[in-house]
């Protein structure tokens, strides 16, 4: 058996092509392998009409890559697709050196990137997950009973510990980011009760949306020309805003064929998107994929559940594309894309005033009348501290100002119907 690095610096990337895969997959596997730590020093790739069941490609091409390990030392392997978990123990088999896929070097890089106690406990979470699925048939030792002078139980496999081990550890893990996620809903809660609108940055990785946030909120996170330079949400206030005080928040990126283990791991950080009054999807105008980055972005926002939140398309970049400053309304003349640059500063004033006009057109401010059988609305409204002013009218009914958001409106709306609150009366200001 071969001695598993700890960590692959001189690496190999195994690249298999089929007819649907994009000409720009290789391209971005390379970035993030290059953000990883790896140092690349080969590139083998494999046309395919369809996966193959031992290794995902055909032999030929693992002897090829076993050779190329043996002649470049190389202490890593790879695979710009997922494989499973006795396919990557037959490539490590013939290669004698460690193999990685798609997922687990993602998983990787996010481990790497981790600061925060939640976002550890966030990639922890995740690893754990993606590795309780490849423990079946994973590794030939996992299979043996446990043995020796006062180790003989009543017969447990190696394999059944780990699976039990690693079981009581995902409990644990959920319920901390249980309890982190009660304080940031708190946290949440006493946002609402300001009234102050929420932005969300969203948008691929490496696309520009935390320099767009320092600009935008004069605050300093970290802005590394790399994949995932950002994975703990961060939430300033933007300044020179003329509807009042707005929140904005920076998010993680995203990335094509994201882990299922990561999106579920991250779903306390993916609520500052799902919560948001706004999303300001940032787009790398300079990348030659960026429609395809595009919709990457919108299939994971309609996976969270965050597809029917406002949106303004925010083509950043144009410093390196060489786009003029435009700005794009819908049918309703409300502001839907804008070209920008946050590294210069161009087209930063428009965009304000695009997410002022936005959020005000998104809002409801108004007086409305709740009768007595409206108590628990009543209370409601008071919880979400959407109420401004309270007055009781000679009919004893509640005169009660509110400045809520259309969509918060709506979701009371549908739970609680037949009340006094309705829509067709709430003429956004």
């Amino acid at each position: 058996m071969f001695e598993r690095a700890e960590r692959g610096d001189c690496a190999l990337i195994l690249h298999p092509v089929f007819r649907t895969t994009g000409a720009d997959v290789l391209d971005e596997f390379r970035e993030l392998a290059l953000s990883a730590g790896a140092e690349i020093s080969g590139i083998i790739t494999a046309p395919r009409d369809k996966p193959d069941a031992r290794y995902f490609v055909g032999s030929g091409k693992i002897e090829e890559l076993a050779g190329l390990v043996e002649q470049t030392g190389a202490s890593l392997i790879l695979v710009s697709q997922s494989l499973s978990a006795i396919q990557e123990r037959n490539i490590e088999k013939i290669c004698q050196c460690r193999v990685l896929d798609r997922a687990t070097l993602i998983l990787d890089i996010f481990a790497q990137r981790a600061q925060s106690y939640e976002g550890k406990l966030q990639v922890e979470l995740a690893q754990l997950r993606h590795i309780s699925t490849r423990l079946v048939r994973g590794w030939s030792h996992l299979e043996r009973q446990k043995g020796g002078i006062g180790l003989r139980g009543p017969g447990e496999t190696q394999l059944e510990t780990d699976r039990r081990l690693i079981g009581t550890r995902i409990r644990q893990l959920n319920a901390r980011l249980e309890k982190v996620s009660r304080q940031r809903e708190q946290s949440r809660r006493q946002r609402v009760r300001s009234r102050a609108p929420l932005v969300t940055l969203v948008g691929y990785t490496n696309a520009g949306k935390s320099t767009l946030f320092n600009t935008l909120t004069g605050s300093s996170v970290g802005t590394q020309d790399r994949l995932f330079a950002t994975l703990d949400p961060t939430v300033r206030r933007m300044l020179d805003m003329h509807c009042g005080e707005v929140l904005a928040a920076d998010t993680v990126g995203f990335v094509s064929d994201l882990p299922h283990e990561l999106i579920a791991a991250f779903r306390a950080t993916l609520q500052e998107a799902r919560e948001a009054d706004l999303l300001l999807h940032v787009i790398d105008s300079s990348d030659p994929y960026h429609q395809e980055r595009q919709h990457d972005v919108e299939t994971v926002l309609e996976s969270i559940g965050a597809d029917k939140i406002p949106v303004i398309r925010v083509f950043n970049k144009i410093d390196r594309s060489g786009q003029k400053l435009t700005l794009h309304r819908d049918k309703r003349g409300r502001p839907s894309s804008l070209s920008v640059s946050a590294l210069t500063g161009e087209g930063v004033v428009q965009l304000r005033e695009a997410i002022s006009d936005m959020l005000a057109s998104g809002r409801i401010n108004r007086w409305v009348e709740l009768q007595g059988c409206d108590a628990r609305l009543r209370a409601q409204l008071f919880e979400l501290g959407v109420v401004s002013e309270e007055r009781i009218a000679e009919n004893g009914s509640w005169m009660l100002h509110i400045d809520m958001p259309v969509e918060t409106a709506e979701r009371l709306a549908r739970k609680y119907p037949g009340n006094s609150l309705k829509l067709e009366g709430l003429n956004p200001s």
